[in-house]
């Protein structure tokens, strides 16, 4: 994958924690490529038990939707099912939202001794990150980011390197070696 020039710049912006903003970003569900929906119900029987109340069965977890996406892999997604949610900010959530705010995907990995993001889509991965029109990794614009109170960026006193806000999706999709190199051109151009 490659990144945007954006990614290089800073600006006074932090990650929010799970205890703030209560996983927001999951209020619409999420497109899904049709390889992690298969992963996803390869591993039912190690995600079913961590799902919310009423959900376990595998049979919930989809709208049945499928469209097309020219950055997916397979160039198809579906989309997980939103329910209604009255504690979640907005009333609606993703169907894989437990009531603790934290995702039945990761929760299953953890629980498994797996990485974290084993099963978790693409989009969630990347989020607020997004992909720009030619499929590099991008950010959109701050002051609408920091605007909307279920963002998940906060303000910060100081400029810090975006390289460095989302560290851990680069070094996910990049790779460490490459993740590395840009930051240190993103803290080299903050200098100057």
């Amino acid at each position: 994958m490659e990144i945007n020039p954006r990614l290089f710049q800073s600006e006074p912006m932090t990650r929010c924690r799970l205890h703030q903003c209560r996983a927001a970003c999951c209020l619409y569900g999420v497109w899904i490529d049709l390889k992690e929906h298969d992963e996803i119900l390869a591993h039912a029987p190690l995600i079913s038990p961590l799902m919310r109340d009423g959900y376990a069965d595998p049979n919930t977890w989809f709208n049945g939707e499928v469209d097309t996406d020219e950055f997916a892999p397979s160039q198809q997604v579906c989309h997980t099912l939103v329910v209604e949610d009255e504690a979640h900010y907005g009333g609606t959530s993703c169907v894989f939202l437990r009531p603790d705010h934290k995702c039945a995907l990761q929760a299953a990995a953890d629980t498994n001794g797996l990485h974290s993001w084993r099963f978790k889509p693409f989009y969630c991965i990347l989020h607020p990150l997004d992909l720009d029109e030619q499929g590099r990794i991008t950010l959109d614009e701050t002051a609408l980011l920091l605007d909307e109170p279920g963002s998940c960026l906060r303000p910060a006193s100081t400029l810090i390197p975006l390289a460095e806000t989302f560290e851990s999706e680069l070094t996910h999709f990049l790779g460490a070696e490459t993740q590395k190199r840009i930051l240190e051109e993103a803290r080299m151009r903050l200098k100057s």
